[in-house]
């Protein structure tokens, strides 16, 4: 965690901490220094913390921001519980900004239409989230490198101007039912294929936003879908069977999915679009490589899930002979050295290379792991039989070559 700045903003910590669904919500109001000229210059934060927050403290967590905080925080954070308990998205640290205390929502995130730019109010209200709140949850929480922040329908517009920036303050962008301005795809044609660093883009609408509204997002799909640049993730629902409320939830748990769907164990498809094709060692290179940007991007430090060894058992089985059997073991071997299953790859390799001592050697390692109650002991010693009896069967030879071996050691002795 980074030492705490001085940025001038004064904190009135009339905090409440409570637990409700096991979950830990802080509520804090902040005097920010950006907005010191508004009439709300005072605005009330919605923050969750995970629990491993406190019983963990080499753990870093992405952060998302969420606008609308009174509509769709409970919402983003009920998904990111969910995705974290089912092991498909890392745990997350939520902030969430109130903007509708004193009709402030309009103006802190207004756009001039005539030139597509923020207000002077709203220009405020970005520097408020680039250069206090962010900063203040970073110094105060564990804070890895990945951000998201989160709009619906005029707030969903303003997240945008993050995205425009020549250095991308956020990662990953939920847009739901985004009221756009016209003349609003300039900035977006402008910036997006040039960006360097990847982004992550969510967007929603449906029948429900009515046909001007749709019109104009229509316009900006149009430009996202056919962007050319690896760095831009983009997905597009169209929830015409919803109704504007029911989107939020439905949009929430599709963006989640979205964004961190590289987080998660390989899919179906994943590994049909990414991995059948490729060779063994092109396949273990692949996961080796997931991993490592899953602790690049969110500072989530996992090892190799053994449903993704798994993925590409058969893959690394079947090409190629099986040449890099002891390869894919070594692996397992390093990510699960309690295991068997790692030392059953290289005998395996060793088995098909007829060189069956070997072989014997790392079924046996693999069986001295496996606990006297496990009931798929058995099962296992059946490879450590069969070797065994092929090294057996090694040992005997025809009966003219023994008495030939005989004869020479006999000869051998009389020399002396």
């Amino acid at each position: 965690m980074r030492t705490m700045k001085k940025f001038g903003v004064q904190l009135l910590f009339l905090t409440i901490t409570f637990c409700g669904f096991s979950q830990n919500i802080i509520i804090e109001k902040f005097k920010s220094v950006e907005l010191a000229s508004e009439v709300n210059y005072e605005r009330i934060l919605k923050i969750y913390v995970p629990e491993s927050f406190k019983t963990d403290s080499t753990k870093v967590y992405p952060l998302a921001v969420i606008l609308d905080a009174e509509h769709l925080f409970d919402v983003y954070v009920a998904n990111a519980k969910l995705f974290a308990l089912k092991d498909k998205a890392p745990e997350q640290i939520v902030v969430g900004v109130y903007q509708n205390q004193n009709g402030e929502r309009k103006a802190d995130v207004q756009v001039n239409i005539e030139t597509n730019l923020l207000t002077e109010g709203s220009s405020k209200f970005y520097k408020f989230i680039k250069k206090e709140l962010v900063p203040y949850m970073e110094d105060k929480y564990r804070i890895s490198q990945f951000k998201t922040i989160v709009g619906n329908t005029i707030t969903g517009n303003f997240i945008n101007y993050y995205l425009v920036e020549d250095n991308p303050l956020f990662d990953a962008y939920i847009n739901i039912n985004p009221s756009f301005p016209p003349g609003i795809s300039g900035l977006f044609q402008g910036k997006i294929p040039d960006l360097e660093s990847r982004v992550w883009y969510y967007m929603n609408s449906g029948i429900y936003n009515g046909e001007k509204k749709n019109e104009a997002i229509k316009k900006v799909h149009y430009i996202l879908e056919n962007v050319e640049n690896e760095n831009f993730t983009y997905k597009f629902d169209k929830l015409d069977s919803s109704t504007k409320v029911s989107s939020i939830g439905q949009a929430m748990a599709t963006a989640h999915a979205h964004i961190f769907e590289m987080y998660s164990s390989i899919s179906k498809e994943e590994f049909d679009t990414n991995i059948a094709e490729l060779s063994p060692a092109e396949a273990i290179e692949y996961l080796e490589k997931k991993y490592v940007e899953i602790q690049y991007l969110f500072g989530a430090n996992i090892k190799i899930r053994q449903r993704d060894i798994f993925a590409i058992e058969a893959l690394v089985l079947d090409k190629e002979n099986g040449d890099y059997l002891e390869e894919f073991g070594k692996m397992i071997n390093r990510l699960y050295p309690e295991s068997p299953i790692g030392d059953y790859y290289i005998g395996q390799y060793y088995e098909t290379g007829n060189d069956f001592k070997q072989a014997l050697k790392y079924y046996k390692n693999g069986y001295a792991k496996i606990s006297s109650a496990d009931p798929n002991g058995d099962g296992y010693y059946e490879n450590v039989e069969r070797v065994l009896a092929k090294v057996k069967q090694g040992r005997q030879r025809p009966e003219e070559e023994v008495i030939e071996e005989e004869v020479i050691e006999e000869d051998g002795g009389g020399g002396n």
